[in-house]
């Protein structure tokens, strides 16, 4: 009977993920295959500047893009597809929404204000 009460606990909530989709979506932008979205994308998808450097048409940057407003489908065709600079990262559907949901999350006052900005 004393271990029934032990493992009560167990049966109750083992049925609980480890950890939530959005600290899952968190981990994978952060270090999806060992090269973090967020060095060129940014903190919250924002995009940033990757390298400064000179040319002979003067000064150039290597950004970034602003992945916030991207669709689902979008972010899915991105990461599975080539890039000269962006590695593929091999990620499933599964992993990639994860991402996405967690940038949607991240950014939800900056969608909102966006979307009351084109009405």
């Amino acid at each position: 009977m004393r271990l029934l009460w032990v493992f009560l606990p167990l049966l109750l909530w083992g049925g609980e993920d480890f950890i939530s989709d959005y600290e899952y979506g968190e981990m994978l932008y952060a270090n999806p295959r060992g090269v973090s979205c967020s060095q060129c994308h940014g903190k919250i998808g924002e995009g940033k500047t990757i390298v400064a450097y000179k040319d002979e048409n003067g000064k150039q940057l290597l950004k970034g893009s602003d992945i916030r407003k991207d669709s689902l489908s979008t972010m899915i065709k991105a990461v599975n597809s080539y890039h000269k600079i962006m590695p593929r990262y091999y990620l499933t559907d599964e992993e990639i929404k994860a991402i996405y949901d967690y940038l949607k999350i991240k950014n939800q006052t900056y969608l909102l204000k966006s979307e009351e900005k084109n009405n």
